[in-house]
């Protein structure tokens, strides 16, 4: 069950990643910028530490093959001193082959984790910035579950792209290594061809090579569903990690509505899609495993009947013949490195084309600020130094085209109090996002006041993760106001409760209700003291007295603050200068002009005063007003 559904024309299983370029072109693409960026010095320093201790590696294993001769000749000989001899030596070269096996071990993993270390920091800021995470979610086609894609997906594209290519790199320097000793071993083989004779020279090469590309070649039809397999498993696993993530964020839900059988079957469901993608995936591994089983026992004992007739005629010694079979060995196996590693390869392309995908969806959400259809935000004062928040023939769309806000124009004074009211799905909410910038579908222009200024208030309130003191903060560090100040402002909004617990570190979205949530966010406001506030239902959880004397912040000490709130609440127009109301037509609603209104702040000042919540706001004011400037 992903987040939303695929677009009908967005890629799905195999094709994930996009048609538009190859399989080594995407993953040039996840390479390029880590050995060109700011991390190109480490990044080549550490590959070529992996590449020279491979190539010490294979050094050592080359002498391993002449040891290997050696010792079956003294054994042939029953030579005791060589014999001693040659186990002293492969002392030593067994020593040298597991220091060097360990330090390259260290640099390959600190070569995966800084790369991936590098993907996963680029990924998330081209995710946060200018709200793409936000944006993604309407777009058409994008990627689904981005934080398995960064947190996961990252890993495993980067971790496993490194050990296949040091596989890779070595298989090729053992081939060269390697050939060239089993060609001058092997020695020509006569073949009688009716009357005619002719000699293959180093035929053990070509027996090599007639084996590995047998092998590869069944190999590849065997094992080329895998790929796509992969991709739906990588795909179907993200679906059901989601919906139980789900699950955990709205559990009170739930369980109020008593909802645990439906979610049930809900997940029962999307893990059956988990279980057949997987039976496929296992049914395809033990196809395969049949042949690279009878592959690997024959392998065994090619080599040695291959070149048994030369050690019968007498030709070559025994250890000729065993340095044969262990050079015929290090041979096929570096031919055969596709037939060994298919299943990786194919898993390695599932999450990479993933994290490439995520990549095209990031690129996608860029081209809207390209885009020439786009609603046009400009940020800071007029040419006279006004800051106003003004709409100049605007309008705004859904992601799909359709037309939500017809026609807007309005000009709001710093200082203002504005009220904006409609129906339900005309726009309101759509209409504060293309405020903040978020929202860039439709045309036409908004002037906003420089985003310092600004502070906007959902209905429910982010709360992020850490202590009360950063909640309260956010999103300025946690330190940035003294706790004088932090604790005035809880106890203006009825909070003093919650003063001895600023640095508890909580789940604070679950544990607060969602009205001293919304509480808690007008606490955060009166330590922030922005210059315009922006309100969407803000007060929606609150009882009539507490919503009248958080809106008295207004009359008092926000009093030189502009506010333009979103709510239907009896009571909010007494709190504000002005409405402006949007109206439903078939083109998308109207923004009408406004009508002036009384302005009234007894009632604001009586409950606060007298209602539940009974705090000293001018003490707040004097505290708040020694911190430097506001933004």
């Amino acid at each position: 069950m992903s987040d939303r559904r695929r677009d009908p024309g967005s890629p799905v299983d195999g094709d994930e990643g996009g048609g538009r370029e190859g399989f080594i072109l995407r993953f040039w693409r996840l390479a390029r910028g880590y050995y060109t960026g700011d991390e190109r010095r480490s990044a080549w320093l550490l590959t070529a530490g992996v590449i020279g201790l491979t190539l010490v590696q294979i050094g050592i294993q080359v002498r391993f093959n002449l040891w290997n001769r050696d010792f079956f000749n003294a054994l042939e000989a029953r030579d005791r001193t060589a014999f001693f001899g040659q186990m002293g030596t492969f002392l030593l070269l067994t020593a040298g082959s597991m220091a060097v096996a360990v330090f390259q071990l260290y640099v390959r993993q600190m070569l995966q984790l800084r790369w991936r270390e590098w993907l996963v920091f680029r990924l998330q800021a081209r995710w946060l910035a200018g709200s793409r995470h936000y944006q993604m979610n309407f777009l058409p086609g994008s990627a689904d579950n981005p934080d398995q894609r960064i947190s996961e997906n990252t890993r495993w594209a980067t971790a496993m792209a490194v050990d296949m290519a040091v596989g890779l790199f070595q298989s090729a320097v053992m081939l060269v290594s390697f050939v060239g000793i089993l060609w001058t071993l092997s020695g020509p083989l006569l073949v009688a061809f009716g009357s005619n004779e002719f000699e293959i020279p180093g035929y053990m090469v070509f027996a090599a090579l007639i084996y590995a590309v047998i092998g590869s070649t069944l190999t590849y039809f065997m094992g080329r569903p895998m790929v796509d397999i992969n991709i739906r498993r990588n795909e179907a696993e993200s679906d059901h990690r989601f919906a139980l993530i789900r699950i955990r964020e709205n559990s009170e839900g739930v369980a109020l509505i008593r909802g645990e059988a439906d979610e049930d079957r809900g997940l029962r469901r999307s893990f059956s899609h988990v279980v057949l993608v997987m039976k496929d995936l296992m049914r395809s591994e033990r196809r395969l495993m049949w042949l690279t089983s009878a592959y690997g026992m024959v392998a065994g004992v090619f080599p040695i009947l291959v070149a048994s007739p030369r050690y019968f005629a007498g030709a070559i010694t025994l250890g000729v013949l065993m340095q044969i079979g262990s050079a015929f060995a290090e041979v096929t196996r570096a031919l055969n490195w596709f037939v060994d590693n298919f299943p990786r390869i194919a898993d390695w392309r599932s999450h990479l084309e993933r994290v490439v995908a995520l990549e095209d969806s990031l690129d996608s959400a860029d081209l809207l600020d390209a885009g020439e259809v786009r609603i046009s935000v400009t940020e800071g004062p007029l040419p006279d130094g006004r800051e106003v928040l003004a709409f100049r023939d605007l309008q705004i769309a859904q992601a799909d085209g359709n037309i939500l806000v017809g026609e807007a124009n309005a000009e709001i004074q710093a200082g203002e109090k504005v009220l904006i009211v409609g129906e339900s799905g005309t726009g309101k909410s759509t209409l504060f996002r293309a405020i903040s910038g978020v929202w860039p579908w439709g045309s036409g222009e908004i002037r906003v006041p420089p985003r310092d200024h600004m502070m906007f208030m959902p209905q429910r309130p982010y709360l992020p993760l850490g202590t009360l003191r950063g909640a309260i903060a956010y999103p300025a560090a946690p330190k940035k106001f003294p706790d004088a100040a932090v604790t005035a402002a809880l106890e203006r909004c009825g909070l003093a409760h919650l003063t001895g617990r600023l640095d508890e570190d909580e789940r604070w979205d679950r544990m607060l209700s969602l009205g001293e949530q919304q509480r808690l966010a007008f606490a955060r406001l009166l330590l922030h003291h922005p210059r315009w506030v922006f309100m969407d239902e803000a007060t929606a959880a609150l009882d009539e007295a507490n919503q009248d004397a958080m809106m008295g912040l207004f009359r008092e000490e926000l009093s030189d603050s502009a506010l333009v709130s979103i709510g239907h609440r009896p009571g909010l127009d007494l709190f504000h200068d002005r409405t402006l109301t949007l109206m439903r037509s078939p083109d998308g609603a109207k923004l009408m002009a406004p009508r002036r209104q009384r302005t009234v702040t007894t009632r604001g000042r009586r409950s606060g005063a007298g209602g539940p919540v009974s705090v000293a706001r001018r003490g707040v004011a004097r505290i708040l007003r020694g911190r430097p400037k506001r933004t």
